[in-house]
């Protein structure tokens, strides 16, 4: 199944979002085919929700490339559990926590296979999905030091406000 045709399975009162969902699926302003498939992607495995998740996995198919594909479902993967780590140290008054070693293995962000640039936006997406801001910040330094202009990155955050809210609605279904 498309992600249109899933998006089109949304009820009435959900409109807008059917329509986000066909102008994202249009936009041509997210980066070459990789940036934008792998987005899409990593989005929807941040979501959790199955069904978005084949839907994504369906409709990428073809448009992206293998290592682009890995590096977005590495993306939500990680980012699972560093958004919910480092959202811990972020908001705990203890500072002491900032001082700890997060002993976490995380070697997929250092090693990600592809541009370096497209696996922090795949990871700034599944963190503002994930509402980690302290990850938020990191990744956008880091996009911002590689080049990437504001408008990619807000891109990013529309990508992960549409799927995040397509799933939602579609899991009350």
């Amino acid at each position: 199944m498309s992600l249109k045709t899933f998006a089109d399975a949304l009820p009435d009162y959900a409109k807008d979002l059917r329509l986000n969902m066909s102008s994202l699926l249009a936009d041509q302003t997210l980066g070459d085919e990789n940036r934008k498939w792998g987005l899409v992607l990593a989005c929807a495995h941040g979501t959790g929700y199955k069904p978005i998740v084949e839907a994504a996995e369906a409709e990428v198919a073809g448009k992206i490339d293998e290592a682009h594909a890995n590096a977005a479902r590495a993306a939500a993967a990680i980012m699972a559990m560093n958004n919910v780590y480092y959202r811990f140290v972020h908001l705990a008054t203890n500072p002491v926590y900032e001082t700890l070693p997060a002993k976490l293995r995380m070697q997929c962000i250092g090693n990600p296979g592809i541009d370096k640039a497209d696996f922090e936006l795949f990871s700034l997406a599944v963190s503002a999905q994930n509402g980690c801001g302290m990850c938020i910040d990191s990744h956008e330094r880091v996009l911002t030091q590689h080049g990437i202009k504001a408008e990619t990155i807000q891109g990013a955050a529309r990508v992960a406000a549409i799927m995040t809210a397509v799933a939602t609605v579609h899991a009350t279904l």
